[in-house]
This record gives C-alpha cells, sequence and structure tokens, in this order.
C-alpha cells in the first residue's frame, strides 16, 4: 500500500480511471462485432452503417486513447476490406 499522499491519489485515481477505460473497450468491440455480424449475414447494406457507427466509435477511442491510433486504422481498414469482397 502507498504511504505517500500523492501515491495514494494516484492509486485511487488509477481504479476509476481502469474502470472507465474497460467500459469504453467493450464499447469499441460491442461496435466492431456488430459489423462482422453484418459481414457473415453477408447484409451490404446494413454492414456498411455499422461500419459507420464503428468508424466512430474507434476515432472517438483512439483520441481518448483508449486504443491506439494505428488499432484504430487497422481495425477500420480490415473491416472495410471484407464489406468490399462481400
Amino acid at each position: 500500500m502507498a504511504n505517500i499522499k500523492s501515491a495514494i491519489k494516484r492509486a485511487r485515481q488509477n481504479v476509476k480511471r481502469n474502470a472507465l477505460k474497460s467500459s469504453q473497450r467493450a464499447s469499441t468491440r460491442t461496435a466492431v462485432k456488430s459489423v462482422l455480424n453484418a459481414i457473415e449475414e453477408k447484409n451490404k447494406d446494413s454492414a456498411k452503417q455499422a461500419l459507420t457507427i464503428a468508424e466512430k466509435t474507434l476515432d472517438a477511442m483512439a483520441g481518448k486513447k483508449v486504443i491506439t491510433k494505428n488499432k484504430a486504422s487497422r481495425t477500420k481498414s480490415r473491416l472495410s476490406k471484407k464489406i468490399k469482397n462481400l
């Protein structure tokens, strides 16, 4: 356990931030899975709509540094590539 006052505060902040970022990562995964489910159903229109939502979510999470910018762009690229191949 931390003894210094600033270390105690930092430990409290880390718990709160971890909980927030965990839920944000989960929402990102949900958005990506909705695109993948639409692709599996071979529904190109719903896949495109889900992709726009997923792109917004990925960009927002990259801006908040929940995921890296490279991971966001890589994921968007892979999803759009799968939709083009439908």
